[in-house]
């Protein structure tokens, strides 16, 4: 049985996507990486540049790049402690 990924899960799994590429991601690569439906993507991407975890940019050719924000690396390195502490303990 296949366990679903929670909400924090997605979260910690879109931002190491971005991270793993040098910090600097287009969204189509992103919404590959990521395993979610077009619609859930576009609700995180959403949701994570309004909370200031993610820029999106764009650059001399009009082409959109995603970043990680210092905001965006601290809840990676956050979330990871965590982590950690939970499979130390085995739960």
């Amino acid at each position: 049985m296949t366990k679903k990924r929670d909400r924090l899960e997605i979260i910690y799994d879109f931002l190491s996507i971005i991270k793993k590429h040098d910090n600097s991601i287009k969204p189509t690569p992103l919404l590959r990486f990521s395993n979610l439906s077009s619609q859930r993507f576009a609700e995180y991407l959403k949701e994570m540049g309004e909370k200031d975890f993610i820029k999106v940019l764009e650059n001399k050719k009009g082409r959109k790049m995603i970043t990680l924000t210092d905001k965006g690396f601290r809840f990676l390195e956050k979330y990871g402690t965590i982590r950690g502490f939970i499979e130390d303990f085995g739960l």
